[in-house]
């Protein structure tokens, strides 16, 4: 039975079917014509002529139907494969028969349901993966083994592009795509063949860098950079490293004359009433001093973590000058400096501020320039309203004539314990905690406002205040 269901069992089939037709008509003629055969030769000719044209008739009707049946399914497969190649996975065949033709279009179509699974998935796997490879903050960038970027998210491409716009050597250049602070690290990846870090610096930024290898049959093929930007990590490091060193040094002094003085007390080295009062009237001020510095670290500490207290009221900022300005003129005359004083007519009013913190804002920035002006020279303070940016402000000024800021050291005049002077340091005189401006800073962005500064060397230094009138709007 199983040879009959295939095909070449239907050629067997149909091969005797159409000999067995041939010779039952020639049966019939020879049957009904034999006497004719014997009378007439040329209508035996004619005969067998006619037999053998209606026999190559049948037998090419059956030829054709037979191939027709077995040849359509077949291209139709192969026009279905044609499609799959192309991309149409779910191009399907229709089955027709169940012989071999039929089973192998079952198969044909089994496997084709497979692959667009197969495809389905493999496609959905690669959206989420880029999905995710588009949505991470870190600049990703593949390169191969000739230097040459594969595959780059929006980041990664970003950060190539702009470090190869940079000025390198033209070596760098000509050899590759990766950028020149990633050269070493890609070419140690590739000789050794496994994962690597490192911190590359480029201009004033600080990049942490995790670089993996490409790896097949043993071999490597490219390398994978995972790239992360770490500069305000890398500052907040130093920043804390600084504040350690500026602290200890800074209490280091106080505790240095508390200890000294303090042995002299104890070993009776004042020999008289008024030295042994000296010394205590010196650790009585170093002990202030520590205390203006404690102070002024829990201030800060809790400016910068958002736990400062503020009493936002309406100030009239006129009155408040001219008490802070009458405040410091007695300091002002001692020092031979002449401190003064522009208002305007009408009261200059902000509708929320804390009048305590903005008096001490002012404090310091006329404590610091009384501290750093000459003697017979001049501080100005002013204030007006201003506009800026579409937004109504009061704007004060603190000038003096000092001996000035060097232009590398005004952007950092506002951190902690900055110096702007490397060599000048504070005495117990100066009563300077190094914290005021970075205090100052915080109070005035607490107020929604800005302060500023500029300076030129040798002719005195000026910082700008703006405090919106209306900080709601």
């Amino acid at each position: 039975m199983v040879i009959w269901r295939s095909v070449v069992g239907k050629l067997w089939l149909t091969i005797i079917a159409l000999v067995a037709a041939v010779l039952l008509i020639l049966g019939m003629f020879l049957l009904q014509y034999i006497d004719i055969a014997f009378n007439n030769s040329h209508a035996v000719k004619v005969l067998f002529v006619y037999t053998a044209i209606i026999g190559f008739l049948l037998s090419t009707f059956f030829a054709f139907f037979l191939s027709t049946k077995i040849t359509q399914p077949l291209l139709q497969m192969k026009k279905a494969a044609d499609l799959i190649s192309q991309g149409e996975y779910r191009t399907r065949v229709p089955i027709r028969s169940t012989d071999e033709i039929g089973d192998l279009a079952n198969t044909f179509n089994n496997m084709a349901s497979e692959l667009d699974t197969l495809i389905r998935d493999l496609n959905h796997e690669k959206e989420h993966l880029a999905s995710v490879h588009r949505s991470m903050a870190d600049a990703v960038v593949t390169f191969d083994a000739a230097g040459q970027v594969i595959l780059a998210n929006p980041h990664g491409q970003q950060l190539i592009d702009r470090w190869n716009e940079l000025e390198w050597t033209e070596e760098s250049r000509i050899r590759s795509q990766v950028p020149e602070p990633l050269f070493d690290l890609y070419r140690k990846v590739l000789r050794e063949g496994r994962d690597l870090t490192d911190k590359v610096h480029v201009q004033s930024g600080v990049w942490s860098v995790v670089m993996a290898p490409l790896k097949s049959n043993d071999t490597v093929r490219g390398a994978v950079a995972v790239m992360r930007n770490v500069t305000e990590e890398s500052k907040l490091e130093k920043l804390r490293r600084d504040f350690v060193a500026n602290v200890s040094h800074e209490l280091r002094t106080p505790l240095s004359m508390l200890q000294g003085y303090s042995e002299a007390l104890l070993d009776d080295i004042a020999a008289s009433p008024e030295e042994r009062k000296e010394l205590a009237h010196v650790i009585y001020e170093e002990s202030l001093r520590m205390g203006r510095l404690v102070k002024d670290l829990l201030d800060l500490a809790r400016m910068e973590a958002g736990h400062m207290e503020m009493k936002l009221e309406t100030t009239d900022l006129t009155v408040l000058l001219k008490r802070v300005h009458r405040k410091f003129q007695g300091l002002a005359k001692e020092q031979s400096i002449q401190l003064d004083i522009e208002l305007p007519s009408e009261p200059l009013v902000i509708a929320e501020a804390d009048e305590d913190r903005l008096e001490q804002v002012l404090t310091n920035l006329l404590s610091n320039a009384i501290r750093h002006t000459p003697q017979e020279a001049h501080i100005a303070v002013s204030a007006r309203q201003a506009v800026v940016e579409r937004k109504l402000f009061v704007e004060i000024k603190v000038r003096d004539e000092g001996e000035g800021i060097p232009n590398e050291d005004l952007p950092f005049i506002f951190e902690r314990f900055y110096k702007a002077d490397k060599a000048r340091t504070r005495g117990a005189s100066s009563g300077g905690t190094g914290l005021g401006l970075a205090i100052v800073k915080n109070i005035i962005e607490s107020h929604q406002g800005r302060i500023r500064a500029e300076s030129t060397v040798g002719v005195g230094t000026t910082f700008t205040l703006l405090l919106p009138v209306d900080s709601s709007r």
